[in-house]
């Protein structure tokens, strides 16, 4: 098998991996695959900010200090920079990583880049159309991003979708694979008897991702509810849920991964009520890598990942949430890990990274 000379990169904005108290799950996978590549004897350098770490052929940082982490850096906090300005800081931060990604490409150093903030990249990979570029994508296709999708579009850039269902608002980008997010298993401890009786909620504290619902369920439930998920503020906070929060519903904040795995493994369910098209959702497959089966709305990749009635249960509404609860003991905790094991393995996921940039690169 031939071995390739990849280049990547996830974002200027924090190191890689991002502090402790950050939830970014492109990074994630990208360290993943990039390490993965790497064991296997690929070339892979990696573009990120000082202080980044990983186990890859060579990280690159072109002496860029993590925007978010530096306190000493002074460009967003002056008088003269608003919202307007900030946004083109962050865009022109990622995009000095990408410039010199591209301008090595142009030296024939790379034989494949592989990018996941997409809408940054676009010019670069459109002007530069002699190296495919492929793209993973972390998040919905809302209309306006399919649109300039299709404006930057030649072909020499490819799309990775992480779902089959992300794929439905644009079905007809120049798709190299769905490749589904996969995780070590054999890293994540199996609980075949839980030792808490209670729901769990992991991710970001947002609309979209529905801990309100999350909180509705537990209330008319009467079930105790740990949210675990980095602190927020604002009026759907201040609203939605602090106002529960007491004996039965706990926010626990962002805790290390080993003792999450304890949090999903103890756990009778994990609540995945989503009000978005979800694209994957990392937090399914890690609950039932545990054992612990999934209740989520039927959104998004969800029906993908979730085998409705076998790791859990795919449902439509807060009142079929709440009743799914009560049938959650007829889930077999030994199929959800295999189900895992078998679908959305880290190596499987490298894997097909590995074979599809094999298969458009000379």
């Amino acid at each position: 098998m031939k071995k390739l000379r990849i280049a990547t990169m996830v974002t200027g904005h924090f190191t890689t991996p991002p502090p402790p108290g950050i939830i970014y799950a492109p990074m994630d996978i990208a360290v993943a695959i990039s390490e993965g590549l790497t064991r296997r004897g690929h070339e892979v350098t990696f573009f990120a900010p000082k202080g980044s770490q990983m186990k890859v052929s060579e990280i690159r940082t072109c002496g860029l200090d993590a925007l978010q982490q530096n306190k000493e850096l002074s460009i967003l906090k002056g008088s003269d920079v608003r919202n307007i300005e900030q946004a083109k800081i962050y865009n022109l931060w990622d995009q000095f990583l990408l410039s010199a990604m591209y301008k090595e490409a142009l030296k024939g150093k790379f034989d494949i880049i592989h990018i996941h903030p997409v809408d940054r990249a676009l010019p670069l990979a459109y002007a530069i159309q002699n190296i495919p570029t492929v793209y993973t994508l972390h998040d919905p296709i809302y209309p306006w991003r399919a649109e300039l999708f299709r404006m930057f579009s030649s072909s020499n850039q490819y799309y990775v979708s992480i779902s089959d269902a992300q794929r439905k608002p644009a079905p007809d980008l120049n798709y190299l694979a769905t490749i589904y997010n996969g995780i070590a298993v054999d890293e994540v401890p199996f609980t075949e008897k839980p030792k808490g009786n209670y729901l769990l909620f992991v991710g970001r504290l947002h609309p979209e991702k529905g801990v309100a619902e999350a909180v509705e369920v537990a209330r008319k439930t009467d079930e105790e509810l740990f949210i675990l998920g980095p602190p927020v503020t604002g009026e759907y906070w201040d609203k939605k849920i602090k106002p529960y929060l007491g004996e039965k519903i706990h926010h626990i904040g962002v805790i290390p991964r080993q003792e999450l795995y304890k949090y999903y493994g103890n756990a009778k369910a994990t609540l995945v009520p989503i009000q978005w098209e979800e694209p994957f959702g990392l937090v399914m497959i890690e609950s039932m890598a545990t054992g612990t089966p999934v209740i989520a709305f039927r959104r998004g990749s969800v029906p993908e990942i979730v085998v409705d009635k076998k790791t859990g249960f795919v449902v439509d509404t807060t009142e079929e949430m709440i009743e799914a609860t009560k049938k959650i003991d007829l889930i077999d905790r030994r199929f959800c890990r295999t189900h895992i094991e078998t679908n959305f393995g880290l190596e499987k996921m490298i894997d097909e990274y590995e074979r599809s940039f094999i298969d458009i690169t000379p």
